[in-house]
C-alpha cells in the first residue's frame, strides 16, 4: 500500500465551495481500481489549506489507473480551479508505526 499526499491551497473565500465540490468528487476517486481509502483534512491555523491523503494499492493505480482515466477529467473539472498554486503530490510507503510492513 502507498499513500498519496497532496498539499492543497484553496483560493481564500472559496473553502465552502471547494468542500462541497470535494464531496461530489470523492465518489469518483473511491470508485477507481486500487483505491483503498482517503481523508481530506483542513488546517486549523490556515483555513484555506488542506491535506488530501489517498491510500492506493500501488503508485500505478494512482498515476496510470486514475490519472489517465476519463473519470480524472471529471475530477479535474470539479476541483482544479480552486487551487493556487497547483498542489504538489507525492507518494509514500510506511516504514514504521502501526500497520507498517516492517
Amino acid at each position: 500500500m502507498i499513500v498519496e499526499i497532496a498539499l492543497l491551497e484553496v483560493r481564500k473565500g472559496q473553502e465552502r465551495e471547494f468542500e462541497s465540490s470535494f464531496r461530489q468528487a470523492q465518489a469518483i476517486i473511491s470508485s477507481m481500481p486500487g483505491y483503498l481509502g482517503h481523508e481530506l483534512n483542513r488546517c486549523i491555523e490556515h483555513d484555506n489549506q488542506y491535506v488530501l491523503l489517498v491510500r492506493w494499492e500501488t503508485v500505478e493505480h494512482h498515476e496510470v489507473g486514475f490519472r489517465k482515466s476519463p473519470q480524472y477529467q471529471e475530477w479535474r473539472k470539479l476541483l482544479h480551479h480552486f487551487y493556487d498554486p497547483f498542489p504538489t503530490v507525492l507518494h509514500y510507503r510506511a516504514v514504521a508505526g502501526a500497520g507498517s510492513a516492517s
